[in-house]
């Protein structure tokens, strides 16, 4: 059975805690996400514990940011690990995208747009112009011009991504809460279905499965739900 577009976020402050959710979930999902807080903690022995547990993806969420060398030294060092994925924030600038991309070649650099939680206001006062859609959209093209193979959008955005950087790109959106879950922190949320229907490749899914009372169930069960949506 293929397993779902989905990658599950391990996000736990225990590194047995998060190989259990990966064992759990592994069956029903493409990919498994180790975070900056896993990662920091725990350094290559998460990547290793993961990896042992779920037979998937990894994606390495470190949304690297600082100027072009040191984010091309940081990429280097985590190439070795043949992460499927690893983020950088598009916001570093198309010089720093590339020393990304140029440093770990056969990893899909995956530029994220702005965060999920963020919005028109947020933009605001930090001073980017917007909207959020119309700031998202010139991140992307930025970092697609300067190489990254994937990027990471809200589900509310990936419509218009897909269509301004084409079919070749990877589109992973964050953000997304299956039907009645709480949005927590999130400020622009969809669920799994419409976030793929609008031209994800890849859906972002945390809580909802990893704090429920059976997280491998969970992820069946949203694994099937996309089967029948699809």
């Amino acid at each position: 059975m293929t397993r779902a577009p989905v990658a599950v976020a391990l996000d736990a402050p225990e590194l047995d805690t998060a190989a259990r959710w990966a064992s759990l979930v592994a069956p029903h999902v493409s990919t498994l996400k180790v975070g900056l807080e896993l990662y920091l903690r725990y350094g290559t022995e998460a990547v290793t514990r993961v990896r042992d547990a779920g037979d998937a993806d990894l994606f390495l969420d470190l949304k690297l940011h600082d100027i072009p060398a040191t984010v091309a030294g940081a990429a280097r060092s985590v190439a070795r690990l043949k992460p499927a994925y690893l983020t950088v924030h598009a916001a570093g600038g198309p010089d720093m995208v590339r020393a990304a991309v140029e440093a770990a070649p056969d990893t899909r650099v995956a530029a994220v747009t702005l965060l999920t939680s963020l919005d028109d206001a947020d933009l605001a006062a930090l001073g980017v112009a917007g909207p959020v859609p119309a700031a998202v959209l010139r991140f992307a093209v930025l970092a697609v011009e300067a190489g990254a193979r994937a990027l990471v959008c809200s589900p509310r955005e990936a419509s218009a991504v897909r269509d301004a950087v084409g079919p070749d790109v990877v589109i992973i959106t964050p953000g997304v809460r299956p039907a009645g879950a709480d949005v927590q922190d999130q400020a622009r949320v969809a669920t799994p279905e419409s976030a793929l229907a609008a031209g994800a490749d890849l859906v972002v899914v945390g809580r909802p499965i990893t704090r429920a009372d059976d997280p491998g169930a969970a992820a069946a069960a949203l694994a099937a739900g996309l089967r029948a949506a699809r």
